[in-house]
Formats: C-alpha cells, sequence, structure tokens
C-alpha cells in the first residue's frame, strides 16, 4: 500500500511516496481504509522538529526533552505524519464487536501518528466513532483534534450563557473548535485571526472578528470573562486589564512562567490563569460526534491534495491557507 514518509527532519521536500506493508488487525483491532487526512500544526511541528528550539517549543522545556525522546533526536522514529483521519472499515478482528466493515468513522491517534497512508490499525475502543451523518469524510477528518482538545480544555472554566469569550489564535484546530464550542455554551465570541483568515472565522460564527494585524485586542477597552490563548502568545501582564473581575486566562499552550502565575493568581487576585492539558477519552468523541450532529461543530476546509501530494499540501499550509488542508487517499476499485 501506499504511504507518505519521512526519513530525515526538515522541510516539505523530506516527505515521499512509498510502498509498505498493508498491515493486518489484531484481535482487538480494526484495519481502516483511510479516505481523507487534514494537515495540522501537529503534523508541521513534527515534519522539521529537529529545528523547533526550546524557545519555539510552546510548552514547558521538559515536555520538549520528552518530545525529543519520543519522536527521534537525529531522525523520526515515526515515519508517518497524520494524526487525525475519516475513512471506513475495511477488516475487524475477531474480538470486535463495536463495528463492521463498511462502517464510515473517523478517529485520532494523537502521537501515535501514522495517517499519511492508506490503511491503517487502530484499537477499537480507541479514539474512534462512527462518521458525523451530516459529513463527508473530508469535512469529518477535520474534526477530532481540534474538537477533542477544546472540548477538554473548555471544561475547566465552565463557560457560563451570556459570557464574553474571546479566541486568540480562533481559525486554528482548536481555536475554531473551542469558538464554536462557547458560542455552544450561550458565549458572546471574539475570535482574532490574520487577516486572510477573517472571513473563515465569520464563517464558523463568531459575534466579532479581530484582525490581529490592524488591533490588538488587549487595548480596544473591551473586556471579557475568558480569554482563550491558544498558542500562549499574549502574557498575563497584558491581558489582565482585558478580563473582568473574576476573569480567566486559559492557556493551551504554556511555558513555566505561566505555570508559576496560575499559582500565584490562584491565592492572589480575582483574575486566574489556567493552564492545562488535554486528556481525551473515547466517549469525547461520542460527545462530539453529538455536536457535529447537532449543527454545533462545523467545518470550513480551504483545499485538498492527493496524498501523493502531501509536500505540497504542507506548503500551502505553512504560506496560504485561509481554512482546513486536507490530503485524499483514492482507492482503486
Amino acid at each position: 500500500m501506499k504511504a507518505v514518509v519521512y526519513t530525515e527532519y526538515g522541510s516539505p521536500d523530506v516527505l515521499h511516496v512509498t510502498e509498505i506493508e498493508k498491515p493486518t488487525p489484531k484481535d482487538n483491532e480494526v484495519l481502516i481504509k483511510i479516505h481523507a487526512v487534514p494537515v495540522n500544526f501537529g503534523d508541521m511541528m513534527a515534519r522539521d522538529f529537529k529545528a523547533v528550539s526550546l524557545r519555539e517549543f510552546n510548552m514547558p522545556s521538559f515536555l520538549w526533552l520528552i518530545a525529543r525522546a519520543s519522536m527521534g533526536f537525529n531522525k523520526p522514529k515515526n515515519p508517518i505524519l497524520g494524526s487525525e483521519f475519516a475513512g471506513e472499515i475495511e477488516a475487524v478482528g475477531q474480538n470486535v464487536t463495536r463495528f463492521k466493515v463498511g462502517d464510515p468513522v473517523f478517529g485520532y491517534r494523537g502521537q501515535s501518528m501514522g495517517c499519511y497512508t492508506e490503511y491503517l490499525c487502530m484499537p477499537a475502543e480507541g479514539l474512534l466513532e462512527m462518521r458525523p451523518a451530516n459529513m463527508t469524510a473530508e469535512e469529518a477528518a477535520t474534526i477530532p483534534y481540534g474538537a477533542l482538545t477544546a472540548l477538554n480544555l473548555l471544561k475547566k472554566v465552565n463557560i457560563q450563557p451570556g459570557q464574553k469569550v474571546l479566541i486568540n489564535g480562533a481559525s486554528g484546530g482548536i481555536g475554531s473548535a473551542a469558538l464554536q464550542l462557547a458560542r455552544h455554551y450561550g458565549a458572546e465570541v471574539t475570535g482574532v485571526c490574520s487577516t486572510a483568515r477573517v472571513e473563515f472565522v465569520k464563517t464558523l460564527g463568531a459575534d466579532h472578528v479581530i484582525d490581529y494585524t490592524q488591533e490588538d485586542f488587549t487595548q480596544n477597552g473591551q473586556t471579557y470573562d475568558l480569554i482563550f490563548d491558544i498558542l500562549g502568545r499574549c502574557s498575563f501582564s497584558k491581558c489582565k486589564k482585558s478580563l473582568k473581575s473574576g476573569g480567566r486566562l486559559l492557556y493551551a499552550s504554556f511555558k513555566m512562567k505561566q505555570l508559576f502565575q496560575m499559582l500565584w493568581t490562584s491565592r492572589l487576585g480575582d483574575k486566574k490563569v489556567i493552564c492545562a492539558l488535554s486528556m481525551e477519552k473515547p466517549e469525547d468523541l461520542t460527545v462530539i460526534k453529538g455536536l457535529v450532529e447537532e449543527g454545533a461543530i462545523k467545518t470550513a476546509i480551504d483545499t485538498h491534495y492527493p496524498l501523493e501530494q502531501a509536500a505540497e499540501a504542507h506548503r500551502y499550509y505553512a504560506n496560504s491557507k485561509k481554512g482546513h488542508v486536507v490530503i485524499t487517499v483514492a482507492h482503486s476499485a
């Protein structure tokens, strides 16, 4: 079967298509015929992780060391990128009762990755669910990573109807899902993004959109019950005056400084810093599927590329993307 592999870190040029052995599911696994895989931020980081310095890494330094060890110091340990997908069940292990051959599914593999391929195996009880009935495979493939992470992190802050929420980084996988979930919870939501992605964020239902190249949200006099900073780009000192009394600054990515600020603000003052890690469970994906089918979560695909053009998909993602970029996998009859 075909797969896109990389055996060294670097630019999109390190990605190339090759033939590998088609996997066979174990007793508790399913074999999935992949139809679509999105390009996401994690793929971009993993592809050139050797070049990611401690300063550029969005988490504490000890996690950088763990990530380098798990991914490979000098070359990638896992040669196939892709953490989320949509496809259909091709075969099931003898102990699997949850799925049957032909079921349309979508799922998330996290750091195991391995989705830039025609087929993959994963446990039937993993982060795998029937595809939402109102989405194509391409659309469903873009959902798991961002929605699972946003759902888990927003649980930490218990958004209430009528609250004002700002999402800093509203056009990415996590940010776009967080924006829609906050709207679903009844909040008035402002999305912050670049000029090229303003229309994309509007299509997701943002009540207000701020182009950060034109306006600094910390200087416009607006205040919020929650500021959700996806990439940890805004400091607490800058955001503090943009928080209402009792407001919270939630970081999806953070350094040790933010961890210390979380400890400090938990004891002093009424404005809090919250640093949280997402711990996804299979039942969370079931919740996400339901929200998609209710219309609470949607997606907007910018463009797609065939599996053979994965390198071009990465270049486009880095330089031009306005919505989701999807790699499609064609199978011969």
